[in-house]
């Protein structure tokens, strides 16, 4: 089927060559010298594609532009002009042209530009499948090879990169092979922290990543000062994937200085996680110097009211407490507009921690709501609803009202999630905890493929509830379901987004640190 292009130009005469050109390559053009014939034809007529004068006497292009757009919103428009002046190009970009070419235009940019707009989904899938063809290799061998902490850091981005990649391609049987090849990074992944972990935290190695307990240490202290306001925006359940996925939304305001990543500890959990990255302790630890504070699992009471205290104490710690800082959590919409309104306020301080916590309560809400399950059934439409949430958040309509300030921003996580698939029996006593991805109690038989198994927690740097607890972690995308209603419980949680177990998405996370442009 040929495609249908609208050539509106008042000197159409002239383009007779170009318009050959087009209809040589397959193209139906239909020429028209004003606006007002061209969308009248368009009121019986369908069309792909409108190039279109920018400079036109009676309805100017621009004029014609806006009538298009509020007709036809969705029809590509390229603007044609010989007018370079900044603000008629601002007009026509911010009416949604769809792209432009400057006079006198040649036949080959004209053909680039259609291609671009009718084929360009096609061309960038066929493009992605051979870049990753060539790249499949490469990964294959990087993942036989034994990786260290910061290869597997470099593996983890590789692979997201070409999962986002492969989300604009047409190719089922290439999304096959990379979620394959995914699957055993995170099988080799789950071995490496199985056989590192205790040595990691009782630091006898001497490549022990930077780790929740140590990152603001490592990653944060160093870089605020005072004078200069810092933020610092924790997004509970941000995995690697969904940064990317707003990155670009921040980076129209902030440039990115430093793209880290650091490891979560397990359990990869908030209590957990979240409450050492404050503290600069490990769970062990804080138990033990905070013992009212501190809640395990099984315990009554929240488990992470006390961040603010932690962080208080950190700070001094580290000899930063002459600073000017405050602590803010958001969690829920009416904590996002007060935040938002009160935004300048706080470029008073040397530090602004900023806990929010959209992305949990949406990996939560989609294990609960059915049309959440249908909104974000999943990766690719994860990160489409936590790019929608985030461009439309009091969080980024605040940022954007600092980002001429001279600021300093950085965002991180506490931990990722996984989508879980495949399920595994577990039995525990009454004292067992409840989560899918991890478990600790006295009595508790489990599959031991399945899981990462710690005797003793005090050598993972976790507390102890009772004499013989241990905990398990739940390996690769496997979660834990009791042999009661086992059926119901397997079809509930199946393909939900869960986290506390040993996976790439969960474990490595990422830690940005931003300038104002």
């Amino acid at each position: 089927m040929q495609a249908e292009i609208l050539w509106v130009d008042d000197e159409i005469e002239s383009l007779k060559s170009q318009i050959l050109f087009l209809k040589n390559k397959g193209y139906e053009v239909n020429p028209f010298t004003n606006g007002y014939d061209a969308l009248e034809h368009l009121k019986t007529n369908q069309a792909d594609v409108v190039l279109l004068d920018e400079s036109m006497p009676g309805m100017t292009g621009l004029e014609t532009l806006a009538r298009i757009k509020e007709l036809y919103p969705s029809l590509p428009v390229v603007m044609v002009t010989k007018n370079e002046a900044e603000n008629i190009m601002e007009e026509a970009i911010g009416s949604q042209i769809t792209d432009y070419l400057i006079k006198p235009v040649n036949p080959n940019q004209v053909l680039l530009s259609l291609k671009k707009i009718m084929d360009g989904r096609r061309l960038v899938s066929e493009k992605t499948t051979i870049e990753y063809q060539k790249d499949f290799r490469n990964l294959f061998m990087a993942l036989n090879n034994n990786p260290d902490v910061e290869e597997w850091k470099e593996l983890y981005k590789k692979l997201v990169y070409w999962e986002v990649e492969m989300g604009k391609s047409d190719s089922p049987e290439m999304r096959e092979v990379f979620n394959t090849q995914k699957a055993e990074a995170n099988t080799e992944f789950f071995k490496f922290v199985s056989r590192n972990y205790t040595d990691w935290i009782q630091e006898r190695k001497s490549d022990t990543p930077v780790m929740s307990h140590n990152v603001f240490a490592k990653k944060i202290a160093p870089h605020i000062k005072k004078g200069k306001p810092t933020f610092m925006v924790l997004i509970d359940n941000l995995r690697y994937d969904q940064w990317k996925s707003i990155e670009p939304a921040i980076s129209q305001f902030f440039r990115v200085q430093e793209e880290e990543m650091f490891y979560s500890i397990l359990p990869t959990s908030t209590q957990y996680s979240r409450n050492a990255i404050f503290s600069g302790l490990l769970p062990v630890d804080i138990e033990r110097s905070y013992p009212i504070e501190w809640k395990n699992d099984d315990e009554q009471g929240g488990k992470n009211l006390y961040e603010k205290q932690f962080l208080a104490d950190n700070l001094k710690h580290l000899k930063l407490g002459h600073i000017k800082w405050d602590y803010l959590k958001i969690t829920n919409n009416d904590d996002g507009k007060s935040m938002e309104d009160n935004f300048h306020n706080y470029l008073k301080n040397d530090l602004t921690v900023i806990v929010y916590n959209f992305v949990d309560m949406l990996s939560h809400a989609r294990t609960e709501m059915e049309v959440l399950k249908e909104l974000a059934g999943d990766e690719v439409s994860y990160r489409s609803l936590t790019v929608s949430w985030f461009e439309h958040s009091p969080l980024f309509r605040a940022l954007k009202k600092i980002a001429d300030k001279d600021i300093q921003l950085i965002v991180t996580t506490d931990h990722g999630t996984m989508r879980v698939r495949t399920p595994s029996k577990c039995v525990g006593d009454k004292s067992t905890t409840t989560n899918l991805r991890y478990k600790h109690g006295r009595n508790i038989q489990y599959e031991e493929k399945d899981v990462f198994a710690v005797t003793n927690p005090h050598e993972a740097g976790l507390p102890q509830p009772n004499v013989n607890s241990k905990y398990i972690f739940a390996k690769e995308d496997v979660f834990l379901c009791y042999p009661n209603n086992y059926n119901y419980y397997v079809n509930y949680y199946k393909n939900t987004f869960q986290h506390g177990g040993v996976s790439l998405e969960e474990v490595i996370v990422p830690i940005v640190r931003l300038s104002s442009k």
